[in-house]
């Protein structure tokens, strides 16, 4: 009956973490959005407009970026900046109008 208890007790408390979670990733994301752009863009204009390693252009990001991932396409010649599971957006180089975003595909975001 003890273990029962407890069992029950450790379920809610999980549920309660994965909610509390849920929560937050949700009232973070306009930031994250915002900052998966901007690195994008960012990391778009080190790779092929100062032909530099991509490695090197989280070296351009502002302090609070750490959590973007860089994703490089040379053919398409494309960058996409991600946090995974939350946000993604991709930037591709034109020789005449430099970095460009690719249209945004997610749910417009609702302003109180």
């Amino acid at each position: 009956m003890m273990a029962r208890r407890i069992g029950f007790g450790a379920l809610l408390i999980f549920f309660a973490g994965l909610i509390a979670a849920w929560a937050y990733a949700r009232s973070i994301t306009p930031q994250i959005e915002l900052g998966v752009g901007y690195g994008a863009r960012v990391a778009c204009a080190c790779r092929y407009i100062g032909n530099r390693d991509l490695k090197s252009c989280y070296k351009d990001f502002e302090p609070g970026m750490e959590q973007i991932s860089l994703k490089d396409d040379p053919k398409l010649k494309t960058v996409t900046a991600y946090v995974p599971l939350l946000a993604s957006r991709s930037v591709r180089f034109d020789p005449v109008l430099g970095c460009q975003a690719e249209p945004f595909k997610g749910a417009p975001l609702k302003v109180p």
